[in-house]
């Protein structure tokens, strides 16, 4: 029975028990959902009454509303409220085999999409769709290693379509209200990062009407499933299973904090909390920890710019997409360079960008093959000193060459260990070393660490154990690719389907970076 026909059914029923509810009303729509077991091919739907009441005690725990077991007004408005097709607790192994549930994730970063059908009778342009997509994809890629970008092919990984009623996936709509969208996650079948909007709702942007559905709002939470996102009870979060209402300005909007934490996790974010850092440098007195293709930046006061990582290669342009980690990484004192190491080879920045001839081998510092674990400029002397397990070597950045009578070993200074992750001078003054997940501090002109040393890196620089709400994104770019809309492309300001009232009272184009 679909969906819209039985919540119809329901709510002319009012408030009665379970036990007087048709069982086939209620089963069908908690089955749907998740919160029943299908039908055998040989027993049917035999579940008990108390079966019934836990399904629904269950859905109404998901749903934010208190737990009675009980059909309840609130709980059939909840049951009527347009909502995403995908269910809400563990799928059953009929639907698994054609709905594979997210166990998995992507196992690629450059991810293409299309719309391939568009809504036939929304006012929005097919412009405006693709912007939408474009912006609504952007929110996760922002803060995953994921990269969006619009293909005019077949060929899509995320094919996106308006289709009605059965569209041949397993999933039928069910006309207005009801479900409204959904999407397949990640895997190897074909179906894989799908996402179908019913084209029997009225589909909006910027709109008075009540009865339309935000498309950009949509549009996000199904973009969650297709990379890898299950829903959640959260009454907060985008992934919540019911209708919310518009999110606002697709250029400002900021996923919920449930929502970034989940995507971290599934796509292994390192956490800053609990990890040791692959390099460690101060660049324009502030201080980066990188780990793995992330980094964290601290201010000159030592504040952290985002509790989230940024990616390497979105601030440093030129470094090569596929690396998966530095060794070190330090600022030249006389031309202010950033210097990058990998193995045997090295970049040179300046700022942001890299410059012409690189990457070159370490062989031009006098440095032997194998790459090095450390490199740091110390104050005292104007010298750059680079660490491989036990032994150091003091470079001349002015001379460009090595000072005769290296590799030595790591003695130089007491009380640090003799193999390092990284060191970096600090505004402050002093010398910080790093190993594992401690640092040791030296004061400058000193050559012995200060007393009651070793110290949590976590907690002196990184904030961990503190309360602290999400920041922006320090890098600021995007990786959603520019769609290859017309030259001509602009959301009027007049069309009151296409603008978001956040964007004020002039003409404005939503820009599509390029």
């Amino acid at each position: 029975i679909a969906t819209w026909f039985l919540l119809r059914s329901l709510i002319q029923l009012l408030l009665k028990p379970v036990e007087r509810l048709p069982l086939t009303l209620m089963r069908d729509w908690l089955t749907k959902f998740g919160y029943l077991p299908p039908p055998g091919p040989v027993t049917g739907q035999l579940q008990t009454q108390e079966e019934l009441a836990k399904a629904i005690t269950a859905m109404q725990q998901f749903g934010g509303l208190e737990a009675t077991g009980i059909l309840d007004e609130a709980t059939l408005e909840l049951m009527k409220t347009p909502r995403c097709s995908l269910p809400d607790l563990a799928e059953s192994e009929t639907r698994k085999k054609r709905h594979t549930q997210a166990v998995t994730k992507w196992n690629k970063r450059n991810l293409s999409w299309r719309v391939r059908t568009f809504p036939k009778e929304s006012h929005l342009g097919h412009d405006t769709v693709r912007a939408l997509m474009y912006y609504a994809l952007k929110i996760w890629s922002d803060i995953t290693p994921l990269n969006f970008h619009e293909v005019a092919g077949n060929n899509a990984d995320i094919q996106i379509d308006f289709s009605k009623a059965d569209h041949n996936d397993g999933y039928p709509f069910d006309g207005p209200g009801g479900t409204v969208a959904h999407a397949f996650f990640p895997g190897d079948h074909h179906t894989a990062g799908d996402t179908h909007f019913d084209d029997d709702e009225y589909w909006t942007f910027r709109s008075s009407d009540a009865h339309g559905m935000d498309l950009f709002a949509v549009a996000v939470h199904e973009f969650g499933h297709a990379i890898g996102l299950t829903h959640i009870s959260a009454l907060e979060s985008i992934m919540r299973p019911y209708y919310q209402g518009p999110v606002g300005d697709p250029l400002k909007y900021d996923l919920p904090y449930e929502d970034k934490v989940r995507i971290w996790q599934l796509y292994d974010m390192p956490n800053r909390c609990n990890t040791h850092f692959d390099a460690v440098a101060q660049i324009r007195g502030e201080a980066f920890f990188f780990k793995g293709k992330y980094f964290w930046r601290l201010t000159r006061n030592k504040h952290l710019v985002s509790l989230q990582p940024a990616q390497i290669h979105r601030f440093w342009r030129g470094l090569p997409l596929n690396m998966d980690s530095v060794d070190a990484v330090y600022e030249r004192t006389n031309d202010h360079k950033i210097v990058f190491f990998k193995g045997d080879r090295y970049w040179v920045f300046k700022d942001n960008n890299v410059e012409e001839g690189y990457p070159r081998p370490i062989s031009d510092f006098g440095l032997p093959p194998g790459g090095i674990d450390a490199a740091f400029s110390w104050a005292h002397n104007d010298k750059t000193y680079f660490f491989k397990d036990s032994l150091y070597w003091r470079y001349d950045d002015h001379e460009r060459r090595m000072d005769p009578g290296y590799p030595s070993e790591t003695t130089l200074w007491k009380g640090i260990p003799s193999m390092l992750d990284d060191a970096m001078r600090w505004s402050d003054g002093a010398t910080y070393f790093f190993r594992g997940k401690e640092y040791w501090k030296v004061l400058d002109n000193d050559l012995e660490a200060e007393p009651g040393y070793p110290q949590s890196i976590a907690r002196d620089w990184l904030v961990c154990g503190d309360m602290q709400s999400d920041s922006p994104d320090s890098s600021g770019s995007s990786r959603t690719g520019a769609p290859p809309v017309s030259s001509n492309f602009q959301m009027n300001l007049n069309d009151e389907t296409s603008l978001p009232k956040s964007f004020g009272h002039r003409p404005f184009s939503l820009p599509l970076p390029k």
